[in-house]
């Protein structure tokens, strides 16, 4: 099963049709790179990213 990512806040759902994080239903599976935030309060990428939570989030969105 392909992979999807949350146009909204860019994490990589593994399965399923709503994002966990945001509750968003717009997902895609055209996107490049990925990030793995494991603590996002001492992450300068996740603040650059502005992603607010751990986890995997893709680093573009090819839409």
């Amino acid at each position: 099963m392909a992979e999807h990512v949350c146009k909204n806040c860019r994490f990589i759902i593994q399965q399923g049709t709503v994002c966990p994080i945001c509750g968003s239903t717009q997902l895609t599976s055209k996107w490049n790179g990925q990030v793995l935030v494991l603590n996002v309060e001492k992450s300068e990428l996740a603040k650059k990213l502005g992603i607010k939570v751990n986890g995997v989030f893709a680093i573009s969105i090819k839409e």
